[in-house]
């Protein structure tokens, strides 16, 4: 899951650039995932993962290593980030550094 092995034409990609950078869109995330993901033309494999936050699962469909602690920040936030924060925990978890509830 290393740089070798990002798919720049995966959907998600373009996704996670598009909804750090602009507010419209990443309200309609934050209201409708669904509807986001349907935007973006994701796989049925790239949906499934974002619905289970499933980071280690979108680094092996082909997402961008540098994209997928955004991931964990686009559900948790990123205002105040630490290795405590939620969107660090989130990340911790879902890339099996820390067990789930710890």
């Amino acid at each position: 899951m290393g740089i070798q092995n990002v798919d720049r034409t995966l959907p998600s990609n373009q996704m996670v650039f598009e909804l750090r950078r602009d507010a419209e869109k990443f309200r309609k995330f934050q209201n409708d995932m669904e509807a986001s993901m349907e935007d973006f033309g994701l796989t049925s494999a790239e949906r499934e993962a974002w619905r289970n936050m499933d980071i280690a699962g979108l680094g092996a469909l082909g997402v961008h290593p540098y994209f997928l602690p955004q991931v964990s920040r686009l559900f948790k936030g990123g205002g105040y980030n630490h290795n405590d924060s939620d969107a660090a925990r989130l990340y911790a978890e879902k890339m099996g550094i820390l067990k789930e509830g710890s």
